[in-house]
């Protein structure tokens, strides 16, 4: 074991400020009893849980999700990793191959594994698969009941590894409720469940499980569960991926932000969810034994969402898209990341985050797209791109962080960003103009006479609360009155049509693989909500469009791994470029670290082979990877 060089306490002031000497708020699991070659503590972003001991995953009851529950007990029929996975993003788990449709997509025929077994020594079997459905079909209240009821008609076991799926209408990517992007649709074991009276109320504490792991124990004040692998874990579907994965894990939770750093200092984590960017700087300046997904500057890894000034198009003043294009014309991409990120952001002028397949099927391939696209101001035609703009902020940040940020310029872009919008006050006036507005001073007024004037939501704090603050003062400096107004409940507000403008994020994709119907579908007019009333998510801008509605409805007529899904997906690009319903920012870039004091082999934009972020059930692989530290 190599030493440890610990970071002072008076150090870890120093880097990060005043009131953060001890980890106290955190409850310590009982780690001096467990060998470190043999366990691997992870942080779980989860806060106070209200029932720890709530292990029914399929029913609401207040306990965890991120607790090592859905990462290292559960399982279902694939996984898509966000990033490049193990051997291709697509993972066959408990489905021995893809999913088989019919011509019309009404019926689809699943193959699964056998040999694999559950944790009290029973087998899985399309049995299952069909009690899973079923059970949640017929139960409202379960957590899949709703998908279940409103698309299956019939599902049955056509031997015990096979399982066929009839539909109530044709849905070419029904098998994706299956398909775990931060979860699925978890299988239940038939043999427990049945014998349950009262699905809802039934604890299943403890689990059993179909994954790698058992419990071991928890905290009953729920800030620490631990979990042991089994004795026959290569009876699972994890053991394809690797020799051996680590004989503990301990997920610990409820750690306030500036403790993590401290705890991954005095060795009690190996994982870290998330830092703030200040506290990943000072880490990675302090600590050769931590990593973040890149090597350099900006360390963080690009989620697969996309925070984005989203309006709400059922209120008039956003309803022109030269209006939408005068805002964006406003902002400023450099101040926008040094605000928000410190300058650790991933910029996308597309609505496609900038993470894991996605720079290779959309944002690089369409870059000259992207360059030569014009806009008509009502004055003159614009190329308003800037492909420079990473770059320009990678220089920026060079001073402070040296040879920490890169030079090279492809390597920038993926990084960095691509590209983004120059700001351009004389084209957002010409916009402004020709949509029938007028100056008052450095005011802008509306065609009815009224103050260009909105409110946006941001939260409380963190790097979207800085975002969305900056934003608001560049749009006031630009001569539009905007109010950044802290909501807490604004993703509530948003969904209920309750606002004028949300700093957060409609588009949400797998990001390992290039298509977009995780998001896509749920934009189509059919889903859009009257005023006032709820929206389904993630048109949260209730936006339409005829074009919009014949791109979804085409996808939904193709394959997943059609081709021509990618192609459509780049329409939907096109054409949000013509309308910006909203604006596109940058990836969510979270700053999950790793140690590489006990354990080694963690992924990176290096070694893409998952996402290193501690809450995704897609985790599980990367314990199957690492190996400790001799």
């Amino acid at each position: 074991m190599r030493n440890w060089l610990t970071l002072s306490v008076a150090a870890v002031i120093a880097s990060l400020g005043a009131g953060l000497a001890t980890a106290q708020d955190a409850e310590l699991p009982p780690i001096t009893e467990f060998d470190r070659s043999e366990t691997v503590i992870i942080h779980n972003p989860e806060g106070s849980l209200a029932n720890p001991g709530w292990f029914n995953i399929w029913a609401s009851g207040g306990g965890g999700l991120s607790t090592g529950l859905q990462q290292l007990t559960m399982d279902t029929l694939w996984y898509i990793d966000p990033n490049a996975g193990i051997d291709g993003a697509t993972y066959y788990s408990l489905a021995a191959g893809p999913a088989e449709y019919n011509e019309d997509f009404t019926s689809v025929t699943v193959p699964l594994r056998e040999g694999i077994f559950w944790s009290d020594g029973v087998e899985f079997t399309a049995d299952d698969v069909v009690f899973t459905v079923e059970t949640q079909r017929d139960t409202p209240g379960m957590n899949w009941s709703g998908a279940f009821s409103t698309q299956v008609d019939t599902v049955e076991a056509l031997d015990p590894y096979t399982v066929q799926f009839n539909l109530k209408a044709p849905n070419s990517r029904f098998h994706l409720l299956f398909a775990v992007r931060w979860n699925g649709a978890w299988i239940m074991p038939k043999h427990v469940f049945e014998n349950v009276d009262d699905l809802l109320s039934f604890d299943n504490n403890p689990p059993v499980s179909l994954g790698a792991y058992t419990l071991h124990s928890f905290d009953p004040n729920g800030t620490w569960y631990i979990w042991e692998r089994r004795d026959d874990w290569e009876r699972t579907t994890i053991a394809a991926y690797g020799d051996s994965v680590p004989r503990f894990v301990i997920y610990r939770n409820n750690i306030a932000m500036d403790n993590r750093l401290i705890e991954m200092r005095n060795g009690n984590l190996d994982m870290i969810h998330d830092l703030t960017p200040e506290a990943t700087f000072a880490i990675m300046r302090d600590d050769p034994d931590v990593q973040g997904w890149f090597p350099g500057f900006p360390f963080a890894h690009p989620d697969p969402t996309l925070p984005m000034f989203i309006f709400n198009h059922q209120n008039e003043k956003f309803q022109d898209r030269r209006v939408r294009w005068a805002l964006a014309l406003m902002l400023d991409a450099r101040a926008l990341s040094m605000a928000s990120y410190r300058g650790a952001a991933t910029l996308s002028a597309i609505s496609i985050p900038p993470t894991g397949t996605h720079p290779d099927d959309y944002h690089a391939p369409m870059q000259e797209e992207l360059i030569n696209f014009e806009l008509d101001t009502g004055t003159r035609v614009i190329r308003p791109y800037n492909p420079d703009i990473g770059l320009q902020i990678a220089d920026m940040v060079r001073p402070e962080f040296g040879d920490q940020v890169p030079t090279d310029p492809d390597v920038i872009r993926r990084s960095f960003g691509f590209g983004w919008w120059d700001q351009d006050l004389e084209a957002a006036a010409e916009l402004l103009t020709d949509a029938g507005f007028t100056r008052q001073g450095n005011n802008w007024v509306m065609p009815n006479g009224e103050p260009f004037a909105f409110t946006l939501m941001v939260p409380s704090s963190g790097v979207i609360n800085r975002l969305g603050t900056m934003a608001a003062q560049l749009w006031t400096q630009a001569g539009v009155q905007v109010n950044a107004e802290v909501a807490p409940d604004s993703w509530t507000r948003q969904a209920a049509g309750d606002y004028e403008a949300n700093v957060a994020w409609s588009v949400e994709t797998y990001g390992g693989h290039p298509d977009l119907a995780f998001f896509l579908d749920s934009h189509h007019s059919q889903f859009v909500a009257e005023p006032g009333a709820v929206q389904p998510a993630r048109n949260w801008m209730r936006w339409t469009n005829p074009e919009l509605d014949r791109i979804i409805e085409e996808i939904r007529g193709v394959d997943f791994d059609d081709p021509r899904a990618l192609e459509l997906g780049r329409e939907f690009v096109r054409l949000h470029l013509q309308e910006m319903p909203n604006i596109p920012v940058m990836s969510y870039n979270v700053f999950a670290v790793q140690s590489n004091r006990f354990w080694t082999g963690w992924p990176s934009s290096e070694n893409p082979y998952a996402n290193p972020v501690t809450n995704w059930s897609n985790a599980r692989y990367i314990l199957t990877q690492i190996s400790p530290v001799e």
